[in-house]
């Protein structure tokens, strides 16, 4: 069994840190627990000239860093990582007269195929301005040119739920699968829930039965890598990996993030500091009881919309998912500071150390060891693991907050003091 994180950019994606260079993002990889990560861009003609000079090809469709094992990773975490070749496309269009934006994760198996698909994109726009070039071509357009260049190429619609690039987005997607991808949809295996939504709530859909739900990070910072991923139980190879994606055989679930933590999980106006349940959007009618423009409609209430179950129902075929708080985070609270403030940093850095890899701890290592540690740390990651958790759901790209001490609460609209 191994974690994956297909879906992370490099230093050539914008506002994505400089330090998201390959022998960075195999160190964080290791410090996660993560042995497959996607390369991220690898439409950028620059990435991709050092994906082409630092990475061994290994054969099977997956890649290996040159140079192993930097110093400052814990002996722990040392172990090998793969590499996928995966990037991430922009496509913004006119469709049933309306704008589109949609975002496609690639998986491809080859440099020479991602050669191919590279140029045919160069067709259409420019590869240069951005990881995640911007493309003025269809959805299905563009996996039509994908899978005819390079068959074994999968295609996932990215962060799924999200308001604004996203094929169920509320600003600019569509309603299914089928309206966005027409013939071509039994192409499309998998989509990826995004850190607003997790499993449960994609499951309140009856038409996404059959596809697989994956989750990746979207990291744009090392730190961030592994926040979300995947858990296989296969071989170590292209073929392998994507059949389960494809089957579900071999695919036995995924991390989460809470999804109350991702910055669009519920409605609401960033700018007036307001945020509503789906309840209270539709009370108000849409609008912001501040200053009367449009909320952003967040994924939970564009899930109520699209849904056709009652919340609760798990489809018999689904696999199981486990819902995590980032290490860093779980340590800030204890010590009642900024996950970048130095005593986290160095807190963070001795629990690697001497408990394993942050998936290790979040995960699987045992509450007593924890606790030989530090005392609160167990006590905080016991609460996590049985989901005792307060929630104040992110909204209308604010990241909302997970706290472990304190008792789980139904959050209120933020801003009240304004309304009354």
């Amino acid at each position: 069994m191994f974690y994956a994180d297909l879906h992370i950019h490099s230093k050539f994606s914008r506002a994505t840190s400089k330090d998201m260079n390959l022998e960075t993002i195999e160190q964080w990889a290791q410090i996660k627990g993560i042995k497959l990560i996607g390369t991220g861009d690898f439409t950028h003609p620059q990435w991709l000239k050092e994906i082409e000079k630092n990475l061994d090809d290994e054969g099977n469709g997956l890649f290996t860093l040159k140079r192993q094992y930097k110093k400052d990773v814990p002996e722990s975490c040392r172990e090998k990582v793969f590499f996928i070749l995966s990037s991430e496309i922009s496509c913004i269009y006119q469709k049933n007269g309306k704008l589109r934006k949609i975002h496609l994760v690639i998986l491809s198996p080859s440099l020479k195929d991602v050669s191919k698909i590279n140029h045919a994109l160069t067709q259409i726009g420019s590869l240069l301005s951005d990881g995640r070039p911007i493309l003025g071509v269809d959805a299905k357009e563009l996996t039509k040119i994908v899978l005819e260049l390079s068959p074994d190429s999968l295609i996932i619609p990215a962060h799924a739920w999200t308001p604004h690039f996203s094929i169920f987005g509320s600003q600019s997607g569509f309603d299914s699968i089928e309206e966005c991808f027409e013939e071509l949809t039994p192409y499309i295996y998998a989509i990826e829930t995004g850190l607003s939504s997790d499993p449960r709530m994609n499951w309140r859909l009856s038409k996404l039965d059959k596809i697989i739900l994956i989750s990746n990070s979207d990291a744009h910072s090392p730190a961030k890598i592994g926040r979300e991923a995947n858990i296989f139980d296969t071989e170590i190879n292209y073929k392998a990996i994507t059949e389960a994606i494809k089957t579900g055989k071999g695919f036995l679930g995924t991390v989460e993030f809470f999804p109350e933590e991702g910055k669009y999980h519920y409605d609401g106006h960033r700018a007036c500091g307001i945020r509503l349940s789906p309840k209270e959007t539709i009370k108000r009618n849409y609008l912001c009881p501040v200053c009367s423009k449009k909320v952003t409609v967040g994924v939970m209430h564009r899930v109520e919309i699209l849904a056709d179950r009652e919340e609760g129902r798990k489809p018999p075929q689904a696999p199981p998912f486990k819902s995590i708080i980032p290490l860093q985070e779980i340590i800030a609270e204890i010590n009642k500071s900024s996950t970048q403030s130095k005593s986290v940093s160095n807190l963070y850095i001795k629990a690697i150390h001497n408990l394993g890899s942050e998936y290790s701890i979040l995960l699987t290592k045992d509450l007593k060891e924890i606790e030989r540690f530090n005392e609160l740390l167990a006590v905080a990651v016991d609460r996590m693991r049985k989901g005792k958790i307060a929630v104040e759901p992110g909204y209308d790209g604010e990241y909302g907050k997970i706290k472990v001490f304190g008792e789980p609460c139904e959050p209120a609209i933020k801003g009240q003091a304004l309304l009354f």
